[in-house]
């Protein structure tokens, strides 16, 4: 039995608007609240890496949610997410990385959603309902 609602193109399109738009109020965060960079400056800092990739959290948090909710070069942004995360759990997370809340959720429940939904718009791409579909 087929639902008239059940395809590949709207699972697509209901991907990328959730990963999408709960990306970007992390970088909305970002760009209202400037100052969160220099966090995330130290954190490269300590770890030899230079201060300037920093920067690249706009590219994770803001351009790339933009890329998948509209549906252009939507793989591109989905690794982009991909890899902000990595930066992310490596970063500030990896103390988390075995543990549970206090309800019972993995500490890194958040991350590892972003982390496996950017793969997935990686491996799926936009579908047909998007600006420049792939």
């Amino acid at each position: 039995m087929s639902l008239p609602f059940q395809s590949d193109t709207l699972g697509k399109l209901t991907l990328r608007l959730g990963v999408g738009v709960l990306m970007l109020f992390h970088g909305a965060n970002k760009i209202l609240n400037p100052a969160s960079l220099d966090f995330i400056s130290k954190q490269l800092v300590g770890m030899n890496l230079p201060q300037a990739l920093a920067y690249g959290v706009y590219l994770g948090e803001v351009i790339a949610p933009l890329m998948i909710i509209f549906g252009i070069y939507s793989r591109l942004g989905g690794l982009l997410v991909f890899g902000n995360m990595i930066f992310a759990i490596v970063l500030v997370h990896r103390s988390h990385l075995f543990t549970l809340t206090d309800h019972g959720g993995y500490g890194l429940e958040l991350q590892i959603f972003f982390l496996l939904t950017g793969l997935a718009v990686f491996f799926l791409g936009s579908g047909r309902m998007a600006v420049k579909p792939d």
